[in-house]
């Protein structure tokens, strides 16, 4: 009698009111998600996808499998299954490591773009002193020094100033600007702030 009893005991057991309104609160949370999920869905047809850049494409394909594992893992622990012994752990950890791609991808994105190439610079000397035939010995050599980084900063001597035809009006007009105003900073951190005008 007492296990007929503990049946029919079992079966008029109320729940707690927390754990209904938790129940009702997860019921009016996936009403919200559904509109979204269908946009979502909307996004997945082939017509969609092929308009889309691949990187975007990537993230789309990943957000949908991410947002089904998702909800597949919450249906299993709302029906008492652990999902960590479920076949759905295996997707999670294959879902973990595309996600490491697509943000390594992402990252690439962003980055500025690398040379490709390195610049071999002995060759490029050659080039240049075969290119440049009127080049006086002395030329000839400060070029080999730069190119074996022997010196860093090319000096123009005056000779080759005095090779320019003409001299530019705006580098004197640029140079006598910036005497005027390193004359005009100095007075003023010497506090001699007298306006002459």
């Amino acid at each position: 009698m007492e296990g007929s009893g503990g049946s029919s005991a079992a079966a008029g057991v109320v729940l707690p009111e927390s754990a209904m309104e938790a129940v009702k609160q997860t019921l009016s949370h996936l009403e919200e998600l559904k509109p979204q999920l269908e946009k979502m869905m909307s996004l997945a047809k082939p017509e969609v996808l092929a308009q889309m850049q691949p990187l975007q494409r990537a993230k789309t394909m990943y957000l949908l499998a991410e947002a089904t594992t998702t909800i597949f893992t919450l249906r299993l622990r709302c029906t008492g299954v652990n999902p960590d012994d479920h076949r759905v752990k295996s997707e999670i950890e294959r879902l973990n490591v595309y996600r490491e791609k697509l943000q390594r991808c992402m990252d690439r994105n962003k980055e500025p773009l690398r040379p490709t190439t390195a610049l071999n610079r002995q060759a490029a000397t050659r080039f240049i002193e075969h290119s440049l035939p009127d080049l006086t010995s002395s030329q000839k050599q400060n070029i080999r020094d730069l190119s074996q980084g022997e010196k860093s900063i090319i000096t123009y001597s005056e000779t080759t100033a005095k090779k320019r035809k003409y001299q530019s009006n705006e580098k004197q007009s640029v140079q006598s600007a910036a005497k005027e105003f390193l004359e005009k900073a100095a007075r003023e951190l010497n506090g001699d702030n007298e306006e002459v005008v």
